[in-house]
Order: structure tokens, then sequence, then C-alpha cells
């Protein structure tokens, strides 16, 4: 029931006395789903439990132990906040790092390790079918090494727990495509050693089998798998401004908190809390360095590793595509023609290669950062200008049509060095010396910025405790002058 101000007497009769007593009691109004205070109240009247929680911190505030208590509590937890940002975002930045170094870059080297060994495969069953009935020895073994070498790398990018996606879709394609090839290369070898033409349009038809469907979906593998490096790159790279905020907020809250104390009781130090500030600072410092040090080395490692595995993989698959395309030349005789129907599409092609080559060259020369990178490009460039001079005087030789002089031009024979095949060798073998160079390169900087992160998880998190317990073993000591 509400009350609106009623008045209400009371006549009161004493035994044995005469008179009346009359006592007037005046009723205030009650505010609507409350006491006569207004404050909300719970069941049977009491107030809930946030709103005494609130007027006891409300009452704490008002003396100096429960502010000390409060303080205490805020700076405590400040400094552990600070050790779990710091926890999370490096483990992220740590395991970044790690993929960096252990997966991701493996297997963008391995997707161009496939590329390379399908276009060195096309390359050496070229050579062995100029080389008429009787194939070289090493030029088989040098066919079967790349299949059985691009195979194992099939299989272990399918076996990855990182090739997902687009990777296993071009992984799929290439393990289906691949026994295809090979079954038109032994049908080509069968035709050539019976001496029949057929083998030569079976080996074209081999030959754009790899061109327009294996080393397209290789590329795209290696696309995608340099993709991932990249992004990884990027995730461990990044700065953790969260943590950065929260110590520097941490740090801050310490620093006032001394302040007051020092203020309100005259002393310099209060040990709790100066050791909890130098706990705060430590981890602080040591995420700084560690994440300035890790992006030094991971930058070191994509700008002077990466790129010049890059570029070095693009130069020597050019390469490769152009001794393909030049043995192809003495395989067509003119029988496949370019796109103004002129011109040997073979021929063309390996102009095209050169060009890309020469130019993956002068790049990976910009990139070489020392002697040793740099040495095995000049021994390639030198062989690639050799190269062109030799490939020149043999396809002028076929054009006046003297094959049977062209040929030995084009792959040599025994004891002959002043081929375009042996070129073609010296090129390579200095483009693999560089490729291996630069990929020691890579691994040593990454795995000097992965360092860089050793230990800090485990450190921020000890830290920031020892940082806690300190500050709240400060404030103690200070409530302890009040008992």
């Amino acid at each position: 029931m509400l009350w609106s101000g009623v008045t209400t007497a009371i006549l009161l009769r004493s035994r044995g006395t005469e008179g009346e007593v009359r006592v007037a009691i005046t009723t205030r109004p009650s505010a609507p789903g409350g006491g006569a205070s207004g404050v909300p109240a719970g069941p049977a009247g009491r107030s809930t439990a946030w709103a005494e929680g609130v007027e006891r911190l409300r009452a704490a505030a008002t003396t100096e132990p429960g502010r000390l208590r409060i303080i205490g509590a805020v700076l405590a937890a400040l400094v552990l906040l600070f050790g779990l940002v710091a926890v999370w975002e490096v483990s992220g930045r740590v395991t970044a790092a790690q993929d960096v170094v252990g997966r991701s870059q493996p297997l963008s080297a391995d997707a161009a390790s496939i590329y390379r060994s399908l276009a060195d495969a096309d390359t050496a069953s070229s050579s062995g079918f100029l080389a008429g009935a009787q194939e070289p020895r090493e030029v088989r073994q040098r066919y079967e090494k790349d299949m059985a070498n691009a195979s194992r790398l099939l299989v272990n990018a399918a076996a990855s727990t990182g090739a997902g996606g687009e990777s296993r879709k071009e992984i799929a394609l290439l393990g289906e495509q691949l026994p295809r090839y090979t079954g038109l290369i032994e049908q080509a070898r069968a035709n050539n050693r019976q001496g029949l033409p057929l083998g030569g349009a079976y080996l074209r038809y081999a030959n754009e089998q790899m061109s327009t469907v294996l080393l397209p979906a290789a590329q795209r593998l290696y696309e995608a798998e340099t993709g991932r490096l990249y992004t990884d790159y990027d995730e461990a790279r990044g700065w953790p401004l969260a943590a950065t905020g929260a110590g520097l907020l941490a740090l801050a809250a310490l620093v006032w908190a001394q302040r007051r104390d020092f203020l309100r009781t005259n002393r310099v130090f209060n040990h709790g809390l100066l050791a909890a500030t130098a706990a705060t600072a430590v981890v602080l410092l040591w995420l700084t360095v560690g994440q300035t040090l890790a992006r030094s080395g991971l930058g070191e490692a994509r700008a002077d590793g990466q790129e010049s595995l890059k570029v070095l993989n693009d130069a020597r698959i050019a390469s490769l595509q152009a001794r393909a395309n030049e043995n192809l030349t003495l395989i067509a005789r003119g029988a496949v023609l370019a796109e103004d129907k002129k011109s040997d599409k073979y021929d063309v092609d390996y102009a095209k290669n050169m060009r890309q080559l020469d130019a993956g060259l002068a790049r990976a020369l910009e990139l070489a950062d020392d002697a040793s990178g740099r040495d095995p490009v000049s021994k390639a460039v030198a062989g690639v200008a050799q190269w062109k001079q030799r490939h020149a005087a043999a396809r002028e030789t076929d054009v006046r049509g003297d094959y049977d002089l062209a040929l030995p031009q084009v792959i040599g024979g025994k004891g002959r060095t002043d081929s375009s095949g042996a070129s073609f060798d010296t090129v390579d073998a200095s483009l693999e010396q560089a490729v291996a160079h630069e990929q020691k390169q890579f691994t040593a900087a990454a795995r000097g910025g992965l360092g860089a992160l050793g230990g800090l998880v485990t450190g921020s998190a000890a830290l920031a405790a020892v940082g806690a317990g300190a500050a709240l073993l400060g404030i103690g000591r200070r409530l302890s002058e009040y008992r």
C-alpha cells in the first residue's frame, strides 16, 4: 500500500491516571518499488549483493587501508594482464617463425624442385630422343632421377598438413597427369628405337602435355606455397601492439603508485613496488629487443634469401625450357609453326625463354650480396652468352639443310665440348650452385630471427607473476603500518 502523508492520532489511556496523551504519528510517502530512502531493495527488504559490494567498496575507498588494497589489486591485475597478452602475442609469432623455417619455406622449395624436376625430365627426354635409337645411359638416368624426385616430392607435399585447398588440387592434378606423360615418353622411345617417325609425334605430344598441363600446375603449386610462406612472414614480423600497450600501462600505474607513496610517506623506495616495476620493465625491454631482432632476421631471410631463391628458380626453369625447345626444334624439323604461320614454334619459344633467362640473371646479380652469391651467377651469364653463339651456329647449319652436322652442334658427343648442350650444362650447374648458396643464407637468417624470440614466452609469464606478487607485497608492507 502507498501512503501519501497520512497523520493518525492515537489516544492512549493510562490506568490510574486521568487525562489523555495524544500522540501524532506522521508517515512519509514511500517511493515506488523501494523503501523509505528510495534505494532498491531485494527480497524481504534487503539490498542486493551488487549494491552491498558497491557500498563496501565506497566505504573502503574513504580510508587509506581500503585505498591501498584497491591500488594493490589493480597493480597486480595490470602486471598479470601484461604478462598474459605478451605470452599470447609472442606465442603466435614464434609459431609463425617456426612455420617459416620448418614448414612453409621447405614446402615452397619443394614446389620449386617439382617444377625443375619436371622441366629437366622433359629436357632429358628430348636429348635422349635426339641421340637416336641408342639413348645414352647418363641421359636416361637423368630422366629417371627427375621423375622419381618429382614423384617423391609430390607424395611429401600431399602428406604435409600445410598443403591444403588450392595446393591439394594441384597435387592431385599432377599425380593424375604424370603417369600419362611418362607413358607418352615410353611410346616415343619405343618408336624411336625402331626408327619410326611416329616417335617424334609422341614426343611432341608429351612436350605439349608438359607445357600446357604439368608445368602450369607445378607453377600454381609453387605460387600457392610461396604465398603461404609470405603470410607466415607477415605474422611472424608483426609488432605485438597489444602487449606493448599493456606493458606501458602497467609501468605507468606502478610509477604513479610509487609517487603517491612517496608524497604520503616521504619514503623514496618501496621495495615491492620497485621490484614489480623492474620485472615489468625487463619484460617490456625483452619483448621490444627480441621482436626487433626477429623482424630483422626474418626480413633479411626474405630479402636476401627467399627473393633471390625465387629469381634463381625462375631463371633455372627458363634455361630448362629453353633447352627443351632447342632440342624440339631439331626433332620437329619445322613441322610445328608459330602463330605467324612462318616461324618454327620451338625456335620462337627458345628465344622467349632466353630473354627470360637474361632478365632473371640480371636481377639475381642485383640481389647477390656477397662474392659466393655473385660468382656462380656471373659464370651462368658467361655460359648463356656462349650458349647463344653455339645455338645460332647450329641453327644456321640446320636451316641450310645439314641436319647431321647440326645435331652434334646441339647435343655434343664423345670428347666434344663445343656444343650448345655443354653450355647449357655450365649454366644449369652454376644456377644450382647459386640456389644452394641462397638457401643456406635463408636458413641461417630465418633461424637467427626465430632464435631472437627464444625463451620470451616462458620469461614473460614468469616475470609477470613475480611482478604481480611483488606489487602485492609492496602494498602489504604499507598496510601493515596501519595494524
